[in-house]
């Protein structure tokens, strides 16, 4: 197990991906606020805002150190209960202005369960989805088209399981609706070597912007009013139900007594919730609906 090399991915991802977003930007600058944990470990967090492509966008990189696992780590291996932790990733959410462009979410990840007289225990995890509120089939099929590609050097059944896995993950049983239309999601990857398995998930985190930046480059100057306005901040509110309720993500940040403005920078910065609403019977606002049930879309042509 290579803890250095990955921790010197993770940096060099988070400025690479950092550069292109504000680049792709064009307006708006990352600021950067570097923290430290008291129990071990620490991070920096970026954040992008109110600028011409992104109203937010924060990239943040983490490397913590812990005496016992949280729950949130332990409910489905309950055989790492009382192991020390050290985990280290970059994760990312970016909010577009413009209701045309798709929020998007990516994270790699590497977590290290610790005992005194035992090998450590490594595995990876990770994965990137897309949330549009006005889809784009082509989009999406670009979207699912490089995470294919990137995962066929690593077995023809990987893309087919990381993304099942992806669409059960990213659902919300209260709505009975998937957060977006997919992607990538893996976690506990340690049944192949480590050097196979920090590849891997290489590919996943340097896929990101070859995924995202096509779409975003193509629907920015999409016009918008008003009423796409209002649809895409009801819509946001379906993402802070998620990261609040389900992502294992935000708990295992918060009861690892991480730091709370870095792990709660993924909500949007604008959000409304309104009771009880229905989008009008054949509205493009209703159309999005279809797109909120796993699909197999590379094997959806013409």
């Amino acid at each position: 197990m290579d803890s250095v090399a990955v921790r010197a991915f993770l940096l060099d991802l988070q400025d690479q991906i950092c550069t292109r977003l504000s680049e792709l930007d064009g307006q708006a600058a990352f600021g950067e606020d570097s923290w430290q944990r008291t129990e071990g470990g620490g991070g920096r967090s970026r954040v992008l805002r109110e600028g011409a492509l992104f109203e937010q966008a924060g990239v943040g990189f983490s490397h913590v150190m812990g005496a016992n696992l949280p729950p949130s780590a332990t409910q489905s291996r309950p055989e790492l209960a009382g192991r020390g932790f050290e985990a280290m990733g970059v994760s990312l959410v970016l909010h577009p202005r413009n209701p045309y462009v798709p929020t998007t979410h990516m994270n790699v990840r590497m977590f290290s369960a610790v005992a005194a007289g035992k090998d450590p225990i490594w595995w990876f995890g990770g994965g990137f989805d897309l949330t549009p509120f006005y889809p784009f089939d082509e989009d999406v099929r670009h979207w699912h088209q490089v995470a294919h590609d990137l995962c066929a050097p690593y077995g023809e059944s990987v893309y087919p399981e990381h993304k099942a896995w992806c669409d059960r993950y990213f659902y919300l049983k209260h709505r009975d609706e998937t957060r977006g239309v997919g992607g990538l999601f893996y976690d506990d990857l340690n049944q192949w070597d480590f050097e196979r398995c920090f590849g891997y998930t290489q590919a996943v985190g340097r896929g990101f912007l070859d995924a995202y930046v096509p779409i975003a480059e193509r629907r920015r100057d999409t016009p918008f009013g008003e009423r796409e306005r209002e649809f895409q901040l009801y819509r946001r509110g379906r993402y802070v139900e998620f990261n609040l309720v389900y992502d294992r993500g935000t708990l295992f940040g918060l009861q690892s007594g991480g730091r709370t403005e870095s792990i709660l920078m993924s909500l949007p910065p604008r959000v409304r919730f309104e009771y009880n609403y229905r989008p009008e019977e054949g509205s493009a606002e209703a159309r999005l609906n279809e797109y909120l049930v796993p699909r197999d879309w590379l094997g959806e042509r013409g």
